[in-house]
């Protein structure tokens, strides 16, 4: 039986107990006296001992069914604890319970089990009522336990919604433990006498009290404050729950708490029915989906279509004598539902006032924002459309050189003056990390130093990087708006939208930040710390600015926008996205620009199947968002575990851990990596509290040189072609393996299997290979391993395109349209022409966004100078794709004329405004 320390979770844990028990009593009741019959019991018990410490936190099987199953195995009537144990584990595997009562004993559980098979269509369970679960917070004596959960099961209706069961805790402790284990949970009753301390002393259990963070403070509580610190407490950690509050102190105290989460205050009574139905309503509150809802609505009614669209309610599908196939392939519903309509119960995308605008306000409350809205073609739309609402043409803008390429169009559509940063390089892999806060402060400083400050507009990250580097968030916004107080931050989570609703992610996520960082700055300790830091800073150099953690002033903006590929880690059809906005100034100073942006870049004809999909993809997550975050991390661990400790995986393949990722400067906890076989499952908490940089472990990046194929070979032609697993990202020699929420065990165990085999195959290559074919696979090796071109920085611009050499910035707009004039451009190659004009002394400089896959991020962007170090790395490239780059005619540039003439042309632009300005 695995040990505590293998597992990630108590959710895998209590899973695979069950699974064990089912197995072991099963086989002591098939041979009750075999010669194994004592190392069995044995066994069971300490499996009885594990599970009675873990049931309590779960309403099914509930502990009073599980003591009955350990008692009839003391007292050795193992068939029917075998039975009920394979009722149990069977139930908790198909999910049964959430649908109906589970019967243990044996003559009740025979009808059961043909209904069990009815209810596993799809269309059964959309029609049965959704279960969740009921903490209860009270130091109860068992009488009063089932007292309490009587009062509670005599509340329900037929016509409820929804189907509970409660379960109850005694402490503060024990709930905060209850909600960060048991997913089904989804209000919190917290009645007066519960107390501090939880008597469960399990490490796997225990720690998910460090992700609650500042349960230290509650030890110097007074016993009647446990209820409203828990509220709040709840509502750090876990903040979609509902929480109710039951108390004996008056109005006028409670009045004046901040009550976190808590939806409702019951004064001294019991009132199960009042309470009842506000549970009920509290879920449906998340549950309702306006549009989606509307939109089924509207597929049932009977209309005519004299309008766009042959394909609505699938009239030109159904009429066909060649399309048939269509319609069988995707069903009736999806073309019921396709319609241009923007009324009859419907709403427009563009001037939402009805479904959609009620389905994006609760997208808000879901993600954190202050006002959420959704997009139909992606984020790179979305990404657009905040640097078009907030940027104007001149504004200075720092951006993460290796972000996603729509940034980059988007600085040439805004007109922006652009500051590319760059990201610590990991050369060994081939591939960047992620910019340094250092780095940001030092481009933020010099534009202040040369009086550029006021046209610094925003601030540009990708958060988390495709390769999984997170930002510490929070401080990244505190210390640059210490220097610029009004500085607007684009944060770019196309990856990262399923953070929100994992506790220890959530800190690290943009909204999460934006909200922390406006109450900090409004409280009074705040500017106090503010003040003494500015007394200290006075006259400070560059470098005590650059190495102090500094403090933004309390009049601070908090102005965040976060652009999320919702389809891409969350439930939505392709190319479903949202952006969410938190910023002081939006309705003041962005609304209507944003509002003309929205409308440049989104199609009026949006697809309503894209729509409906967001707004059941958030209902998704704000109802079960905990539960399939746990499972995706679970999941990843999983693979990270296996990989790493499997002999003969370790011959070819490496997972990269946060260490290889994350140089050590960065990592303050000290952390190296998540998981280690002689320690066990390190608690991420802590570096992803601390750290300035952490590394996502749902992304699993895997070393692949050692097998002697390159990164993308081992991608297309090993693992698509010959094992049909789809991935996306590699680098020179690794591969990246992103889980999401629909990551199961199953798939991580087929791809453990598939890399045992590629390790197999290639140890039976080797052993029959001749003397030089092991040299060959040796140098491949080699040369993918460590004979690896070192990743180039931003050169910079060329002066023709800069106001001045102070600071960094370049007008890439005129750049990119400078290029549309063929005169104006040339092509060099790369062997012969480039380095010959290079070393004629004059600047080569590109006309074209160069982009290679991989890395795919340009290296060089219209108006940049090519350097001697971007040349090595395009000349070592060994891609088959490099966007802009053209083999037959080389590299794509600016004539000397082209940027004489240019340079004249910015000089008279510069030489305008300064008279203006004066």
């Amino acid at each position: 039986m695995p040990s505590m320390s293998d597992y990630y979770s108590a959710i895998q844990l209590r899973s695979d107990r069950w699974s064990t028990l089912r197995e072991a009593t099963d086989k002591i009741a098939r041979s009750p006296s075999g010669k194994d019959a004592e190392k069995t019991r044995k066994q069971i018990n300490e499996l009885f001992d594990s599970l009675s410490l873990i049931e309590a936190y779960w309403a099914f099987p509930g502990m009073q069914a599980f003591d009955h199953v350990r008692r009839q195995f003391e007292h050795n009537n193992f068939e029917d604890a075998a039975f009920a144990v394979q009722r149990i584990t069977r139930a908790l595997t198909t999910g049964a319970y959430r649908r109906r009562q589970v019967p243990l004993e044996r003559d009740a559980a025979d009808q059961d089990d043909h209904d069990d098979e009815a209810v596993q269509s799809l269309e059964a369970r959309a029609l049965a009522k959704p279960y969740f679960e009921v903490m209860i917070v009270d130091n109860v004596n068992e009488h009063q336990e089932r007292w309490l959960k009587s009062n509670f099961s005599r509340m329900r209706r037929p016509e409820d919604p929804f189907h509970y069961e409660p379960v109850v805790v005694p402490s503060l402790q024990d709930a905060l433990i209850g909600i960060l284990f048991n997913h089904n949970i989804q209000a919190v009753v917290i009645r007066p006498g519960l107390i501090l301390e939880s008597k469960v002393e399990l490490p796997i259990l225990t720690r998910y009290l460090n992700r609650a963070g500042g349960i230290e403070a509650i030890e110097e509580l007074a016993p009647e404050n446990y209820g409203p610190e828990l509220c709040r407490l709840i509502g750090r950690v876990r903040p979609e729950l509902d929480a109710y509050l039951v108390t004996e102190r008056s109005v006028e105290e409670i009045a004046g708490l901040d009550l976190g989460i808590c939806r409702r205050v019951f004064y001294n009574q019991e009132d199960f029915l009042e309470l009842h139905l506000n549970i009920l309503r509290g879920v449906q509150a998340r549950y309702k989906t306006p549009f989606f809802t509307a939109l089924v609505e509207y597929s049932k009614q009977p209309t005519g279509v004299f309008h766009a669209m042959p394909i609505s309610r699938g009239k030109s599908i159904s009429r066909s004598h060649w399309i048939q196939d269509m319609g069988a392939f995707y069903g009736p519903n999806i073309f019921l539902a396709e319609t241009s309509a923007t009324s009859g119960g419907l709403d427009s995308l563009l001037e939402p006032h009805g479904p959609i605008k009620e389905a994006q306000e609760l997208a808000s409350r879901a993600f954190g924002s202050k006002q959420t809205f959704f997009a139909t073609n992606g984020t790179s739309t979305c990404n657009k459309i905040v640097v078009q609402a907030v940027v104007r043409p001149g504004d200075i803008v720092l951006v993460d050189r290796d972000c996603h390429k729509s940034h980059h169009y988007g600085m040439v559509l805004a007109g922006a003056q652009v500051v590319y940063l760059d990201s610590y390089p990991l050369n060994e892999y081939s591939m960047y990390g992620a910019v340094p806060l250092r780095e940001i402060k030092h481009q933020l400083l010099q534009l202040k130093a040369t009086g550029k400050l006021d046209r610094v507009r925003m601030l540009l990250l990708t958060n988390c990087t495709f390769d999984g580097v997170v930002y510490n968030v929070e401080r990244v916004m505190e210390e640059c708006l210490a220097i610029k107080p009004d500085l607007v931050f684009l944060w770019d989570e196309a990856w990262f939208a399923f953070a929100r609703f994992g506790p220890t992610y959530r800190q690290r996520t943009g909204m999460n930040a934006a909200n922390t960082l406006r109450e900090r700055l409004r409280s009074d300790a705040h500017a106090k710390a503010y003040a003494a830091q500015q007394k200290k800073l006075e006259n400070a150099d560059e470098e005590t600015l650059l190495s102090t953690r500094l403090i933004p002033p309390p009049n601070a903006r908090v102005r965040v926008y976060a652009t999320q590929s919702t389809h891409k880690t969350l439930t939505s059809l392709r190319q479903g996205s949202m952006v969410h906005v938190n910023d002081q100034d939006f309705k003041g100073e962005v609304e209507a620009s944003f509002h003309e942006a929205y409308m440049t870049h989104t199609s009026t004809s949006p697809n309503y199947q894209i729509i409906a999909s967001l707004d059941v993809g958030r209902r998704q997550v704000e109802l079960e968002g905990f539960e399939f975050v746990q499972r995706q991390l679970e999941a990843a661990m999983s693979m990270r575990r296996a990989i790493s400790t499997h002999p003969l995986l370790q011959k070819y393949f490496k997972v990269l851990t946060a260490g290889d990722m994350i140089p050590e400067d960065y990592r303050e906890s000290g952390v190296e990596s998540y998981y280690d076989p002689e320690q066990g499952w390190t608690d991420i908490w802590d570096c992803w509290e601390k750290d300035e940089f952490v590394l996502d472990a749902t992304r699993v990046t895997l070393a692949v040189g050692g097998t002697g194929w390159d990164g993308d070979t081992f991608k297309t032609d090993i693992l698509m072609d010959k094992y049909g697993i789809q991935i996306n990202k590699t680098s020179r020699n690794t591969v990246l393996f992103m889980t999401n929420i629909g990551t199961t065990r199953s798939s991580v165990a087929y791809l453990i299997e598939v890399l045992v085999e590629i390790a197999k195959d290639l140890d039976d290559l080797l052993d029959d290979a001749s003397k030089m074919e092991r040299r060959g696979f040796e140098n491949r090796v080699n040369n993918l391993m460590h004979n690896l071109p070192p990743l180039p920085d931003f050169s910079r611009f060329h002066d023709a395109f800069r106001t001045d050499a102070k600071t960094m910035e370049g007008d890439i707009r005129s750049a990119f349209f400078l290029s549309y004039d063929e005169n104006n451009c040339d092509y060099l190659e790369l062997d012969g022409s480039v380095k010959a004009a290079m070393q004629e002394g004059g600047d080569v400089v590109s006309a074209s966004f160069i982009i290679p896959y991989p890395p795919g991020f340009p290296i060089l962007v219209p108006g940049q100078v090519v350097s001697e170090e971007i040349l090595a790395f395009m000349r070592a490239l060994d891609v088959s794709e490099i966007h802009g780059y053209r083999d037959d005619l080389g590299l794509r540039v600016f004539t000397k004329e082209a940027l004489k003439q240019q340079a004249k042309a910015n000089a008279a632009r510069l030489k305008l405004n300064a008279e203006r300005n004066k």
